[in-house]
């Protein structure tokens, strides 16, 4: 499988897995919102690792989390019949914590900054 064809089928089962999260699985659990971020196939197709990022409290993110891996066999099934595939890869969700760190070395930088400022006042 080419470089080019794997970047394809990562970016359709993304699209196709947020929509699905989005507008298809009813589960009351899911109050944060949810963030596709990556999609990664294997080259075999068996295995798909979706990271998602969720934007919530602690508690929120636990229930979230859990109850999107308890839907992973109805996203597979999704998928199944939304992307024409040899083998519909089983689902590994994955939590993205990437965002968070971001944005907590953004603030650090931030604070750096702002004692620099004070210090040459």
């Amino acid at each position: 499988m080419t470089k080019y064809r794997s970047g394809r089928i990562n970016e359709e089962m993304k699209k196709e897995i947020s929509n699905i999260i989005h507008n298809d699985i009813r589960d009351p659990r899911l109050k944060a919102m949810i963030s596709v971020t990556k999609v990664d196939v294997t080259k075999d197709l068996r295995y798909a690792k979706v990271y998602v990022s969720i934007f919530g409290n602690d508690e929120e993110k636990q229930e979230s989390i859990i109850a999107l891996k308890n839907s992973s066999g109805f996203i597979r099934r999704e998928i199944g019949h939304r992307i024409d595939l040899r083998y519909t890869p089983e689902i590994i969700i994955e939590l993205d914590n990437s965002i968070e760190h971001g944005m907590h070395i953004d603030e650090i930088l931030n604070s750096i900054k702002e004692k620099k400022n004070n210090d040459n006042e």
